[in-house]
This record gives structure tokens, C-alpha cells and sequence, in this order.
């Protein structure tokens, strides 16, 4: 049985056992969500889908929620823009990971430092020499003059000491056989300013010793950038809700840095997961919950692994399942 109810003061008429997240999007309402995706299944977890029933006052979950009639439906108020900001924020607390690599972002002449560092250590001279072309008239490179804001943020240099990261240019130059290279080295779009910028923060004692013992790669590189930030809702709603800054300190009981490989371009990265539990309740024998309560985590044992396919990186919201190009650099369980 359909329903009649009032969203922003506008009728809109709910389809039987169809949820107000639902209803609202058919009518051209958008209410953002990171548990939920459309035909598959869920259970509302994240509350940014947060909007308020005016009868009652109370903030309920739109993406769980089936309408009844006569139901007034507030998604713009402030009480709703609150509650989802809160619960924005409590998720980034346990979300350790940099959306961008801190060198590339610190870079005044746009250069994507760690894509070009990626093509290094995959010993791809001409694409590495391309990325650097995007960003400087080549032949000549504005490095020596600059004071190398890019080596001063390198995370590596938090473990020892910080990647050459112009002496690695000027080598990719002298070693390059493109006279002349096209202007536009690289497929990814450089962030743009408006972005939120998640930071994964410091490093305890022991991923020091785990991730210096466990690097590979001759130019030393952390390779900081999430590999799933195209796409990730998370980064996408914090930027739309003016969040520069989680409010609540850094909490995760991940580990950063460990990515799990779960089929051919297929990465797990646990450090990145809000536990909204999609990649769980879609699976057969694939993702899992383990323990309970704040140190609960959704973890994919190896033996599941053949039971997961492309299709969850897509289905993720968070960039903790996505697909990379890249080989296995390190860190890999």
C-alpha cells in the first residue's frame, strides 16, 4: 500500500515497502548515506542519513525507516544537519588514512609527487617523466630554487629519514627519452581546494618498526595516497558539511598502513573501514565481523577471499575496498 506523506512540505507519495531514503531520492530530494546502497542489503549504522519526523520530533534513520501516512519529513533543519555533522565526525575519528599524499599536496607547482614516486619504484621512467611534465615547463624544473616543502612533509621522514624526492626527479629527467613529453602526464585529477583532506595522524612506535621492516621500493616511499579516494562518500559528504577537522581525536584500533590483496587491482585496507558492515551483508562466506563492541572490526580471513569480486569496491563507501593499478609495493598482510 502506497503512502502519503510531506517531505520539506512537498507530497510525495511512498511506494509500498519503500524506505524514506528511498521515496525521497524518486522525488529529487537528496539525503546522503554511507550504510546504505541501493538493492543491497543493509542495516542503518552511519545515521548520516539522519532526518527528523516533525510529529514526533524524533531523529530517525532514513535509509531503514518505511513510511507511514501522514508523515511530515524534515532532511534540512538543523537538528538534522547537526546530527549528521556528529556523526560524520565520530566515524573520521576511526578513519586513519591520508585522502592525499602530504607531499603532493604541499607542492606550489602542483606536481603529484607520490603517482610519480609510484611509476619509480614500478621502474616506468616514461610515465614518471610524463606526471612531472604536467606540472613543470620541461626543461626546466623549478626544484632547485625551491626551498622542498615536499620533503619536509614526507611521512617517511617521521621513521628515518624523508624520501630525495628532487634528486629522484632530476634522475627520472636524465634517464627519460622523451624530448619533448605531452603536457598531461597523469589521469587523476589534482585535488581541488575544496576537498576534505583526511590525515591518518602520527605513527605509534610499532608501525615505525613494522612499516620501515616491511618497505620495498627504491625510492624509499610511503605511498601515502589512498588508493580509493576517487569515489569515497565519506570524503565527499565531510567536504560538503564544511569539515576541515574532526572535532574528536583520532581513536582506531587499526592498523595503518596494512592492505590486504583480495584478488587481481582488488585491495582491503582495514585502517580505512567505518564498519558500516555492506561488504558483510552482501558476501557469502567473504567479510566478517570480529569482536565486539569499540574494538570490533570487519576483517576478510583468506580462505573467503575467492568468495569477493570487484563489485565491493564499488560497494564501498569509505575507499577501504577499492581497485588499484599499482603492484604491491608494501604493505601487504
Amino acid at each position: 500500500m502506497s503512502m502519503n506523506i510531506l517531505i520539506n512540505d512537498t507530497a510525495v507519495i511512498a511506494g509500498e515497502n519503500e524506505t524514506l531514503i528511498e521515496a525521497a531520492r524518486r522525488a529529487g530530494v537528496d539525503i546522503p548515506s554511507l550504510c546504505y546502497a541501493r538493492g543491497a542489503v543493509h542495516k542503518s549504522s552511519c545515521m548520516i542519513c539522519a532526518v527528523k519526523d516533525c510529529r514526533t520530533g524524533q531523529i530517525i534513520p532514513a535509509c531503514t525507516t518505511i513510511p507511514s501516512e501522514g508523515m511530515q519529513i524534515d532532511t534540512r533543519c538543523e537538528e538534522v544537519i547537526l546530527s549528521r555533522t556528529l556523526s560524520l565526525e565520530l566515524l573520521l575519528s576511526d578513519h586513519r588514512a591520508d585522502c592525499e599524499a602530504p607531499c603532493s599536496i604541499v607542492c606550489p607547482h602542483g606536481l603529484d609527487v607520490e603517482r610519480m614516486l609510484a611509476f619509480y619504484d614500478e621502474d616506468k621512467t616514461e610515465q614518471a617523466h610524463q606526471t612531472i611534465a604536467a606540472a613543470f615547463p620541461l626543461p626546466e624544473i623549478k626544484c632547485n630554487s625551491c626551498k622542498a616543502p615536499c620533503e619536509k612533509a614526507c611521512r617517511r621522514g617521521s621513521i628515518d629519514k624523508h624520501v630525495a624526492i628532487r634528486s629522484i626527479i632530476a634522475e627520472i629527467c636524465s634517464r627519460s627519452d622523451s624530448a619533448k613529453p605531452s603536457a598531461n602526464g597523469t589521469d587523476l585529477p589534482a585535488p581541488a581546494k575544496s576537498q576534505f583532506l583526511s590525515r591518518l595522524g602520527r605513527f605509534t612506535e610499532a608501525e615505525r618498526i613494522r612499516i620501515k621492516e616491511s618497505l620495498a621500493g627504491g625510492s624509499r616511499c610511503l605511498h601515502c595516497a589512498c588508493g580509493g579516494r576517487n569515489g569515497c562518500k565519506l570524503r565527499l559528504y565531510a567536504g560538503q558539511m564544511g569539515i576541515k577537522r574532526s572535532r574528536y581525536d583520532a581513536a582506531s584500533a587499526s592498523q595503518v598502513m596494512i592492505r590486504q590483496k583480495i584478488a587481481d587491482k582488488l585491495w582491503f585496507e582495514p585502517a580505512k573501514c567505518i564498519k558500516c558492515g555492506l561488504c558483510v551483508y552482501n558476501s557469502t562466506n567473504g567479510f566478517t565481523f570480529k569482536g565486539r563492541g569499540f574494538v570490533m572490526q570487519i576483517v576478510l580471513p583468506e580462505e573467503n577471499r575467492q568468495n569477493v569480486d570487484r563489485s565491493f569496491a564499488q560497494l564501498c563507501p569509505s575507499g577501504a575496498i577499492y581497485l588499484s593499478d599499482n603492484p604491491e609495493k608494501i604493505y601487504e598482510q
